[in-house]
């Protein structure tokens, strides 16, 4: 009784489909390239493995029993899946499979976004069938998603403290510290430390804060951890704060959000891409990051 299927039954199976389909054994010698004995003694084989005769021969010629009949159609069905299944093994060797799940940080610029979307444009052309899923949030939540393995990658402005991440420069962005029309700020061209560090300042919590930075808010009535939010208590005229430049460009061109003191008090904040490195990443993740890191380098 065959209880498994080894690479000698396969042998044997061929070899009864060449039989039969030259109708016996005389006639598959030469398709064979072996002799009638040969064929016999190998039918012999595959029949005590399946536990019962696949076939009559004698004088009365050649004839598949019932059971070979049938042993013949599964036969060809158990031929048909593996060669579909050599065929889609060999499509999926030079394809890109699976998903991957992307972290962006908030409000990030357009031009970053453009450089973003040429990335996915580029993979999308490569031979793939991947699922991408792309989420945006705070840095902190970022990070302790990749942490725990629910995000592949992430881009942002991140702590650095995290040993588990892995990081690559992508970018940088500038801050710029502003107050909004109707701050007592607002119309002076110029403004002195002290009057600076009098002023009730947006609280950003993941913000970080420079050593040498010239300003840093000694009281802060105001928090926020988006940069919406930071822009509506800046806008209201009754705080100041940091603010991405593109994001404030908009309003400052209204005239209802005024730059302090932008050469001495601007810094810039660098945005990376982080994966976990200690996570094997996929033939997906690796040619995404290639196209992404080209398409920043652009």
């Amino acid at each position: 009784m065959l209880s498994q299927v080894r690479d000698l039954d396969l042998q044997l199976l061929r070899l009864f489909v060449r039989v039969v389909e030259c109708g016996g054994f005389s006639a598959a010698q030469g398709e064979l390239g072996i002799g009638q004995s040969t064929i016999s003694t190998q039918m012999a084989k595959l029949e005590t493995r399946l536990g019962f005769r696949l076939c009559e021969r004698g004088k009365a010629g050649f004839r598949l029993t019932p059971k070979g009949e049938q042993v013949l159609l599964a036969t060809h069905k158990l031929f048909g899946a593996i060669d579909t299944f050599k065929g889609e093994a060999q499509g999926m060797a030079d394809k890109l499979l699976g998903t991957l799940n992307i972290g962006l940080s908030e409000a990030l610029d357009n031009q970053v976004l453009e450089r973003l979307a040429a990335a996915i444009g580029r993979f999308r052309q490569r031979n793939q069938a991947v699922q991408i899923e792309l989420l945006s949030a705070m840095p902190a939540e970022l990070e302790r998603r990749l942490l725990q393995d629910q995000l592949h990658l992430a881009i942002g402005y991140f702590s650095a403290t995290q040993a588990a991440l892995d990081h690559q420069l992508l970018f940088e962005e500038t801050q710029t510290l502003y107050c909004g029309a109707g701050h007592p700020l607002f119309d002076q061209p110029t403004v002195s430390r002290e009057q600076l560090l009098e002023q009730d300042g947006v609280h950003h919590p993941y913000r970080f804060i420079q050593p040498d930075q010239l300003w840093q808010a000694s009281a802060s009535s105001a928090r926020s951890e988006q940069v919406e939010g930071s822009l509506a208590f800046i806008l209201s005229g009754a705080h100041i704060g940091y603010l991405p430049r593109h994001i404030a460009a908009p309003w400052e061109a209204r005239g209802l959000l005024h730059a302090l003191a932008p050469a001495q008090l601007s810094f810039r904040v660098q945005f990376h891409l982080a994966c976990h490195r200690g996570r094997q990443p996929s033939e997906a993740q690796l040619a995404f990051v290639e196209d992404l890191l080209d398409a920043f380098a652009r």
